[in-house]
């Protein structure tokens, strides 16, 4: 067994045969992030035969006070035998200790179909820093009809009032891009939360559509009022960022346009299709409070709910220390960043 620092087509292969597969962890989306702020680096054990058999893709971020860095694993990694973790822990952390990591934050996803891994076994501890939304809504895609029954009633009407009216759905290139980040800007201003420079966007465009995303555009006469862009990797599509106009809203189309987002999804050969991100609370704590609430994700969770999918929670963040002391450091600038 070697390490290795694998090339981006030979680890993206790796990724996308695994039962578990993430978009999180292709090499795009290192590429991704390394343009705003973070740093990629993938670590692998590769067999007898030079194939790769587990592997991480790891980001980097700086810490505050020069502490050192984060070391982050998002919705990895992989191995093909459950005996290979202590060697690939044993890679990460070489991989981090050069990088000067403090700790190693692990974000592993939701669990569906495979038992959750035994993270205190290897030394984690629960962390309540997350850096994605760990509470979830997954909308089975299997045919029109069931998907349509198991929404709730006003979202079932919403989506065959947005068929009408002669909105045009399509898939957008390159050019329509700057329409999407002008409703982005739009709808975070309207909803008064943060979203990514317009940079971002068209590097997201750029380096994942059409392999393994498209981006999907409603018009009306002219005018843009809503837009998805969606990913997908093996049995899963992940709706991760979407936007409306503020004007012609009765049209419904940000209900239309994530129809079509299913629907593109669908024909890719996706089962699940994950809404991303809901408030960090119990279902019936959700169902009790949405109405009344509108703050973080409470402002979403009303419109996703109403598809007809099942509120899933991932296993949440873990933290790995590294260095004891730093890592200390690093936690008491989180509560005093935090406190009132």
């Amino acid at each position: 067994m070697s390490v290795i620092c694998p090339d981006a087509p030979a680890w993206d292969a790796f990724v996308s045969a695994h039962p578990r597969a993430h978009v999180l962890q292709l090499s795009a989306w290192g590429e991704l992030k390394s343009a705003f702020g973070w740093s990629a680096e993938r670590v692998a054990l590769t067999d007898a035969q030079g194939r790769i058999t587990a592997g991480a893709q790891l980001l980097f971020k700086p810490l505050p006070f020069r502490l050192g860095t984060l070391a982050y694993l998002p919705m990895g990694g992989y191995v093909s035998d459950e005996s290979q973790w202590d060697a690939l822990w044993q890679a990460v952390r070489q991989t981090a200790r050069r990088r000067a990591s403090v700790l190693l934050k692990w974000e592993a996803g939701c669990y569906l179909e495979a038992p959750a891994p035994d993270f205190a076994a290897w030394g984690f501890r629960p962390s309540a820093q997350t850096v994605q939304p760990p509470n979830t809504i997954y909308v089975a895609l299997d045919d029109d009809e069931a998907m349509l029954a198991r929404m709730n009633q006003g979202t079932r009407r919403k989506v065959r009032q947005s068929l009408k009216h002669n909105i045009r759905y399509y898939e957008a290139q390159a050019s329509d891009v700057a329409k999407f980040t002008a409703l982005m800007q739009a709808t975070g201003a309207r909803n008064a939360f943060g979203v990514h420079a317009p940079d971002y966007y068209a590097l997201a465009y750029r380096l994942f559509v059409p392999s393994h995303a498209a981006l999907i555009l409603a018009e009306h006469e002219g005018d843009t009022l809503a837009g998805v862009m969606v990913f997908a990797l093996g049995n899963t599509a992940w709706y991760l960022y979407g936007a409306s106009a503020d004007h012609k809203r009765n049209l419904m189309a940000s209900y239309g346009v994530q129809w079509q987002a299913m629907q593109w999804a669908r024909a890719r050969g996706c089962r699940y299709y994950d809404m991303w991100g809901i408030p960090d609370a119990p279902e019936a704590e959700l169902e009790a409070q949405f109405e009344a609430r509108n703050d973080g994700l409470w402002g979403v969770y009303g419109f996703k709910r109403g598809w007809g999918g099942r509120v899933v929670r991932s296993v949440g963040a873990w933290d790995l220390p590294y260095r004891p002391l730093l890592y200390q450091a690093y936690q008491l600038t989180l509560r005093l960043r935090h406190s009132p």
